[in-house]
């Protein structure tokens, strides 16, 4: 007899993606059905395997990878809890920083550096930025985590002349737009597109995802007061920790 609810869904070993994966997508799938709920325990990993007709090692996998993604939380002696929900967080609809944003939430933000160097544009990057096609750009690519939780995946490129000495700049904790602002550049508005896809394989790594998982990819052209375009962004959301706020009026 057990307090705990029952867990139902189909782990099947025929299909393409490894039984811990479904296993992970059962248990999130069950949470998010309210089937169980936060601060609430699962059922002992014997009828859990049971339940899912998967083994113990298999489901100590999925149950590890849930604990890395703070959907559950182990309890030692006891069994496995589902996280209490925390609060949606939103992204606004007005022009700020990651590290704003995070500030505005009383989160800590931080970035994992994969890229930042100088490479010369390219024919199609210099018509975005309005340059010479082999004007010095530089690229910066980071992961953007909230909290030590990877957010986005996060590739930045402007001219270099912009900030002559952006290369010698930490980013694993500076700000591009704190940056930016010291060398007297102010972005003030910024074309955004915003497309949901599937992660690709290094998408998922960085982002702690399963490659397929949802991603919200946002391009950005951030211009200056004067509309000159300053920089372009590329940024891929985790699709589960990501919202946009916005509003929309008729004329």
């Amino acid at each position: 007899m057990t307090d705990s609810p029952e867990v139902s869904g189909a782990v099947l070993p025929g299909y393409p993606e490894p039984l811990w994966i479904q296993a992970v997508h059962v248990i999130r799938g069950e949470i998010d059905r309210g089937v169980l709920r936060p601060g609430g325990r699962l059922p002992p990993e014997r009828e859990l395997c049971r339940q899912l007709g998967i083994s113990r090692v298999t489901l100590r996998k999925a149950l590890a990878d849930l604990v890395e993604a703070g959907v559950l939380s182990p309890s030692h002696g006891r069994g496995w809890y589902v996280a209490q929900a925390a609060q949606k967080k939103e992204w606004p609809n007005n022009l700020e920083s990651f590290s704003e944003t995070a500030s505005r939430m009383g989160l800590t933000p931080h970035s994992t550096v994969l890229r930042a160097e100088t490479t010369p544009a390219s024919i199609d990057e210099a018509e975005q930025l309005g340059i010479a096609p082999g004007t010095p750009l530089f690229r910066l690519e980071r992961v953007r985590l909230l909290e030590g939780v990877p957010i986005a995946l996060d590739l930045t490129w402007l001219r270099r002349a912009l900030v002559p000495d952006i290369g010698d700049v930490d980013f694993t904790e500076r700000s591009l737009y704190s940056t930016l602002s010291a060398a007297g550049v102010e972005p003030v508005r910024a074309d955004s597109t915003i497309e949901a896809t599937k992660a690709d394989e290094r998408a998922a790594e960085h982002l702690d995802l399963a490659p397929g998982d949802p991603v919200l990819v946002m391009r950005q052209l951030a211009l200056s007061a004067r509309q000159e375009p300053l920089f372009v962004s590329t940024i891929q959301y985790a699709g589960d920790r990501y919202r946009l706020r916005t509003s929309f009026a008729r004329s």
